[in-house]
């Protein structure tokens, strides 16, 4: 079997999404962790000249860059307990929705780091991406893949590892059973997925992690 490394950072949900795939599929793989910000390693500046950023998936030393493309590789070259359905209309409205999902974090972001009227503006903004995602993306299933986790659920569940205890830094919380219904049922069904909650960073650490990040962003509004 080709030698297959995945360099990632411990909180960051855009490798945990990687992680949980390649623990769906039963892959094994070596994890490197990288010292991010500010210390990233001459291996992850080699393997992504262009980005710089982690996820990289090194495959028999070729790296693939980017979570939604490393999704797709994984699910390509294993393709047991896939991630995308064979019906061609259906694959593509679930990489509709992993790439709607993944393009509209922004204000998710934005509610963290502001503070005021934009973090007001920012609450605003993700409640109704949320509510599109559960309307049109979600709907009445237990996955947005059906009955099992596909790409876009592993793409929303950065919502159980890293907006949950964003909620709790900042004392605000989205999706509730009385707010979001369905997408409050998707929480509890996909986080006792046996794979994933055996594969989420202990949720005491994120919280302390997101505590210093953000007080670093209160410290750099002050200062602006």
């Amino acid at each position: 079997m080709d030698e297959l490394k995945l360099f990632g950072f411990w909180p960051s949900p855009y490798s945990r999404r990687v992680i949980w795939a390649m623990k769906l599929k039963g892959v094994d793989y070596e994890y490197i962790e990288e010292d991010l910000p500010f210390n990233k390693s001459e291996l992850l500046l080699q393997y992504n000249p262009v980005h710089k950023k982690i996820p990289v998936l090194v495959h028999g030393g070729k790296p693939i860059a980017e979570s939604l493309v490393i999704l797709e590789y994984i699910d390509e070259v294993w393709p047991h307990n896939p991630l995308l359905p064979k019906d061609a209309y259906e694959k593509s409205e679930a990489k509709f929705w992993a790439k709607f999902i993944d393009e509209n974090t922004g204000p998710m972001w934005g509610f963290f780091q502001k503070f005021g009227e934009e973090q007001q503006k920012a609450i605003e903004s993700y409640s109704e991406i949320l509510r599109k995602i559960e309307e049109h993306g979600l709907r009445d299933k237990k996955f947005f893949g059906g009955d099992q986790i596909g790409i876009a659920d592993l793409v929303f569940g950065m919502v159980i590892h890293m907006l949950a205890p964003m909620e709790e830094v900042v004392g605000y919380k989205f999706i509730k059973a009385d707010s979001f219904p369905r997408l409050h049922a998707w929480v509890k069904h996909f986080s006792e997925h046996p794979v994933i909650k055996d594969n989420v960073p202990d949720y005491t650490k994120v919280v302390d992690f997101l505590k210093i990040r953000r007080e670093f962003y209160r410290n750099s509004q002050q200062n602006s």
